[in-house]
């Protein structure tokens, strides 16, 4: 049985402190520890791209962290950025553009996608197909992802601000 080892970081804003085991994934520790389940676990691997969060604002894989790793970081899950709007012209965008299906990728997706607008406003969509080259989908084929990432840029470039994701009345 391993010793607990000491953890404080940010998580969504918010200070966090637990103790975890040495060798707990940053991905397995917010979907535990945290109940934060929009990170998702797929290959463990970092292929798949689902477990993806922002670390010090950039976007990494939280099944290739260590918990530990993240000790004094910021991290931010998809909860985080739903909840403080930052992909919410995202989430519409997807909705919009079918660009999800299964779900199981979509929050890794957005994570990827947010973190590439914020370092670069208008990308090229050989830029956006770069980007995504970490995220793996088996339904959509990836074409209306772009579209949707590259509608959000062009939105984002005129002017146009973010608005919370509502499902419209059927």
């Amino acid at each position: 049985m391993s010793a607990h080892l000491p953890l404080t970081l940010s998580v969504n804003g918010e200070e966090v402190s637990r103790l975890v085991e040495p060798r707990e994934t940053l991905a397995d520790f917010l979907r535990r520890d945290l109940s934060l389940t929009g990170t998702h676990t797929g290959c463990e691997m970092g292929v798949c791209g689902a477990c993806l969060v922002m670390l010090d604002g950039l976007p990494t894989h939280a099944c290739l962290v260590f918990a530990v790793q993240a000790q004094g970081a910021s991290v931010e899950t998809v909860e985080g950025l739903t909840q403080s709007a930052a992909i919410a012209d995202l989430q519409r965008a997807f909705h919009e553009r079918n660009a999800l299906q299964c779900g199981f990728c979509t929050p890794g997706m957005l994570v990827t996608a947010q973190g590439l607008l914020s370092r670069k406003a208008l990308p090229s969509r050989e830029e956006i197909r770069d980007a995504l080259s970490g995220n793996y989908c088996r339904c959509t084929g990836y074409e209306a992802i772009v579209d949707a990432i590259e509608m959000v840029a062009r939105r984002r470039a005129a002017g146009e601000t973010a608005t919370s994701f509502v499902e419209e009345p059927a």
